[in-house]
C-alpha cells in the first residue's frame, strides 16, 4: 500500500448491521462453533451510521499512526448477504468519504452471488482498491463440518475462481488450532488455496470465547488450544512456503478481555507479532542458500490490517 499509494493506508473497521445464513436459519442456526451469538446477537447491536463509524475509526487512526487514506472494512457477520441493491447503497456510503480509497468486504464463500462480484468488479474497474475477504478457515471439509461451518472447500474454490475471473483481490482467511487439526492440516490447508490462486492472506488462532459450543467443548476437555510457541511454529512453517507476492494482511488475532476464556495469550497481540518477527529473524541468519523469506510479518501487519485485532 504504501509502495502504491505514496503514503500509509489503513482498514477502518465496519458494522453495517446485516446477518449471517449459518444464523438466521437459511443454513443453520446457532452459526460456527467457535462463534459468540450472545455478543455478536443482532438484538444486542447498535451499530452506529457508516459515516460515524468512519468517522471515530479515522480519529483513532490519525492519532495512532497519522495515516490519512483508509479502505472500509465491512468487517461484522456476513457482508454479501443481502440484495444487490442494498449491498450498493452500503457501499457507496463509504467510498463517497474523499478520503476512503476502497472496500476490503468480509464475507462466507458461499455468499458471494454473481451480482455482487459485478459490483465489486465496477468498484474496481472505477479506480477503487477492492479486496474479497473470504472465510474459509480450513481446507478440510470434515473439520468445517466438526465447527459447523454450514460450507466446504468446493464453495470457496467456486467462489475464489470467479472473483479473481473478474480481476478482484482476494484475501483468505485461514484458522489455525481448530479442533483435530495439527500442522500438516495448516499446511494442507495453505497449500489448497495457493494453488487456486490468492492475492492475500489472514491467519489467526483459534480463540475459546464465552458463549459458545466450542466454550463447553475446552470446559469438558475435549478441545486443547494451541500454545503460543506452537502457533508461532506453524505461522513461521506457513510465511516460509508462501510465494512472496500474496500480502499477510494478518498474523495473529485477539479477543475482548470479556469473553476470551483461551488461550490466555491471544491476548498479547505484539507479542506474538514480535515473536514471529524473531523466529523469521532468526531463520533468515541461518540460511545459507540466499533463499529470500517474505518480509517482516510485523511489517506485513501493518501493511494491509489496521483493525487492532
Amino acid at each position: 500500500m504504501l509502495a502504491r499509494y505514496g503514503e500509509r493506508v489503513h482498514k477502518i473497521a465496519i458494522d453495517a448491521g446485516l446477518t449471517c445464513p449459518n444464523r438466521d436459519g437459511t443454513i443453520g442456526r446457532g452459526g460456527c462453533t467457535f462463534c459468540n451469538n450472545v455478543s455478536f446477537s443482532p438484538n444486542g447491536r447498535k451499530p452506529s451510521l457508516l459515516a460515524e463509524q468512519i468517522e471515530s475509526g479515522r480519529q483513532v487512526i490519525r492519532k495512532r499512526t497519522g495515516a490519512k487514506k483508509y479502505i472500509a472494512y465491512f468487517q461484522a457477520y456476513t457482508n454479501t448477504y443481502a440484495d444487490t441493491c442494498e449491498l450498493a447503497h452500503l457501499y457507496e456510503q463509504a467510498l463517497k468519504q474523499p478520503d476512503v480509497i476502497g472496500l476490503a468486504v468480509g464475507t462466507r464463500p458461499d455468499c458471494v452471488a454473481d451480482e455482487v462480484l459485478d459490483l465489486l468488479a465496477d468498484y474496481q474497474q472505477q479506480g477503487y482498491e477492492v479486496w474479497l475477504e473470504l472465510g474459509l478457515q480450513s481446507a478440510h471439509d470434515a473439520t468445517l463440518d466438526h465447527v459447523n461451518r454450514g460450507h466446504g472447500f468446493a464453495e470457496y474454490e467456486q467462489a475464489t475462481l470467479k472473483a479473481r475471473g473478474r480481476g478482484i483481490q482476494v484475501c483468505t482467511h485461514l484458522i489455525l488450532g481448530l479442533p483435530g487439526e495439527s500442522t500438516n492440516h495448516h499446511i494442507f490447508s495453505l497449500e489448497r488455496v495457493l494453488e487456486l490462486g490468492l492475492d492475500g492472506l489472514k491467519i489467526h488462532p483459534l480463540h475459546v470465547v464465552k458463549g459458545t459450543q466450542l466454550a463447553n467443548e475446552w470446559r469438558r476437555g475435549e478441545y486443547r488450544p494451541l500454545t503460543m510457541d506452537e502457533y508461532v511454529s506453524d505461522v513461521v512453517e506457513l510465511v516460509n512456503r508462501t510465494p512472496d507476492e500474496i500480502i499477510f494482511h494478518r498474523l495473529t488475532g485477539t479477543a475482548s478481555p470479556k469473553i476470551l476464556l483461551a488461550p490466555e495469550w491471544c491476548s498479547k497481540k505484539w507479542q506474538v507479532l514480535n515473536r514471529i518477527t524473531q523466529a523469521l529473524a532468526k531463520q533468515r541468519r541461518s540460511i545459507s542458500d540466499n533463499r529470500h523469506i517474505a518480509p517482516s510479518p510485523l511489517a506485513a501487519s501493518n501493511l494491509a490490517c489496521s483493525t487492532g485485532v
